[in-house]
Parts: C-alpha cells; sequence; structure tokens
C-alpha cells in the first residue's frame, strides 16, 4: 500500500535533501589522518569544492645525508638544526637559498630519511595553499611527531595572500607557534619578493650618513628575516662538479676506470647546461651509466673542455 505524504511532510524531505547536497559542496574543516604512520610525507592539496586534504606520499624519494656531496658546512648546520628539533629542544625554521640545484630540496630529503626512525614527519605546501597553514598547523599540533612544513621553491609576487600567512605562521600571530611544527623553505631568492631599483627612492640618509631603509625595503626583506637560520648555497667549481660526478657515478655501479673516461664528457655536459651542480652531476651520470653498454663517444681531451670552460666562464 503506497504511502501519501501531505505536503508539508513532502516540503521538509526536499528541503532535508537540498540541505544535504549543499553541505556536500560547501568546503569542510581539515581533518587529520588516521595513522600518521602511513607514510614519513605528507603532500596537502585542495579538492574541487574547496576541501583540503592530507595525502600520504607513499614513495618518498630516497636520499641519505652521505649522499650530499661538497655542501658540508650547510649539511651540518641543517643536520644539527633538525636533530634538535627530533629532541624536544629548541630548534629554527629554516630558509635554504642559493644556486639552482645544488642540494637545498636534496638535503631536507636526506634529513627526512635520516630523523623519521625518531618521529620526523613532513608536509609539503604548495604556495598557493600557504593560506591554509594556520588549519595545517591546527591539526598537528599535539601530536607527538615532529613535523616540517616543506616549501620548495618558495617566491612570491607582490599582493599574494601567502605571503602575509608565512609571516604569521613563522612570527607575529597572536597564537604561539606549535612545538612540534617547523618550516623549512628553499627559494632562488634571498628576499622571496621582487626587487626593483624603485624601492631604492624611498631609503633615507641621515645628516651623519646612516642609512635607514624605506618601509617597501622592510617590507619585503620581513618574511626572509622571521626564518631563524639562513642557509646560502652556492655554484661548484670544477673540481667540486667532477668529484659529485664520479660519486654519482660510483653509487650507479661504475668503476674507476669508466669514472676517469667520463671526465671530458661530463664537462661538456655542464657546459652545454650553463651550470655546475649537483643536479646536473646527477642528470650526467645516469645519462652516461645508461648507455655504458655503448663504446664511449667523447673525442675530446680534457684539456680541450678545461680551456672551453675557461671561455664559457664557468671557472
Amino acid at each position: 500500500m503506497q504511502v501519501v505524504m501531505n505536503p508539508l511532510e513532502r516540503l521538509v524531505e526536499r528541503a532535508e535533501q537540498l540541505m544535504q547536497r549543499i553541505e556536500a559542496i560547501l568546503p569542510q574543516p581539515l581533518q587529520s589522518p588516521a595513522d600518521w604512520n602511513t607514510a614519513i610525507a605528507w603532500r596537502y592539496r585542495k579538492r574541487s569544492n574547496g576541501c583540503g586534504v592530507l595525502e600520504p606520499v607513499r614513495h618518498v624519494g630516497e636520499m641519505n645525508l652521505s649522499d650530499l656531496q661538497n655542501i658540508e658546512v650547510q649539511k651540518e648546520k641543517i643536520a644539527r638544526n633538525t636533530e634538535q628539533f627530533v629532541q624536544g629542544r629548541t630548534a629554527n625554521n629554516v630558509l635554504l637559498t642559493g644556486a639552482r640545484g645544488t642540494g637545498k630540496s636534496s638535503l631536507i630529503r636526506a634529513c627526512l630519511h635520516s630523523y623519521a626512525p625518531q618521529g620526523l614527519r613532513l608536509i609539503e605546501v604548495d604556495k598557493a595553499d600557504l593560506t591554509d597553514l594556520p588549519d595545517i598547523v591546527d591539526v598537528v599540533a599535539g601530536r607527538p611527531e615532529k613535523f616540517i612544513i616543506y616549501c620548495d621553491d618558495l617566491s612570491f609576487e607582490e599582493g599574494e595572500p601567502g605571503y602575509k600567512a608565512m609571516k604569521s605562521i613563522l612570527d607575529g600571530s597572536v597564537s604561539a607557534a606549535s612545538a612540534n611544527v617547523l618550516v623549512y623553505a628553499t627559494s632562488n631568492r634571498r628576499h622571496l619578493l621582487p626587487e626593483y631599483m624603485t624601492d631604492n627612492l624611498s631609503t633615507q640618509k641621515s645628516d651623519n650618513g646612516e642609512i635607514h631603509p624605506g618601509e617597501v625595503v622592510e617590507e619585503k626583506i620581513s618574511l626572509s628575516e622571521r626564518f631563524g637560520l639562513w642557509v646560502s648555497f652556492y655554484p661548484f667549481s670544477q673540481d667540486e662538479y667532477l668529484r659529485v660526478v664520479a660519486q654519482w657515478m660510483s653509487a650507479l655501479g661504475m668503476d674507476q676506470a669508466a669514472i676517469d673516461a667520463a671526465r671530458p664528457e661530463a664537462l661538456v655536459w655542464a657546459l652545454e647546461r650553463g651550470s655546475r651542480s649537483g643536479r646536473v652531476a646527477h642528470q650526467f651520470a645516469r645519462d652516461y651509466a645508461g648507455r655504458a653498454e655503448r663504446p664511449a663517444t667523447a673525442g675530446a681531451r680534457i684539456e680541450d673542455v678545461q680551456g672551453l670552460a675557461e671561455e664559457a666562464d664557468l671557472e
């Protein structure tokens, strides 16, 4: 027997259905993962409905601190700061700046692998999602694990909302910083914002010669100053580059004879890219090892290649 609802009951039912549809498309508060031990690295992602989620990174690129060469000073600073952090001692937010491909991101990844057994976890956040940093911090605050909020290749254009969100998280919000959260960011810019000649027009000079930066300049350096630890990276010299090439080729199973034979090609590879760095060295080693079954095609003598390097001003 069919039940006939009166008009009021039908109206209530349709209103409930409508409410369910509206709730489904409204942004939902960020939820903590059911098990933080599922992965050592997580990625914050925004869905099309505006809801943010923390997704586990199933396959984190393997990297050990011992794999990174010619950045011993930088490695010691980052490793020391990270160790202090996981041991519950005071530590600083870190800004890694400098030449491209010199190991900034790799160093953070290596620290993650080294200290993950002690409870270190990493959450990668894109620049476009930095406005949600307070929500991410609220989710992990009070957890026993230690969390690094990782922002790769960080830089801002004028007026981007993530700039002020990052400033508040680092230092400036009325809420106290969570003891189990640090921010590690990499950038090719020291001050994270574009700088123009016109910025200097507001700089004032006192009668005794003292220089007072204007408000525009002060604003542009205020974010980077909130990172307690600055670590700078520099392009490799030719000898440093060749040592890193040798290290990567050895790690890929190449013997010393092959490493010596590859030196001219390695220099040409760097010249073609206009850069000597750990990334370029790793890319060359992978290419050379991948075609190791074929006869070597390097026809240039190493003295000739060194001369080319001097002409290209890569020394």
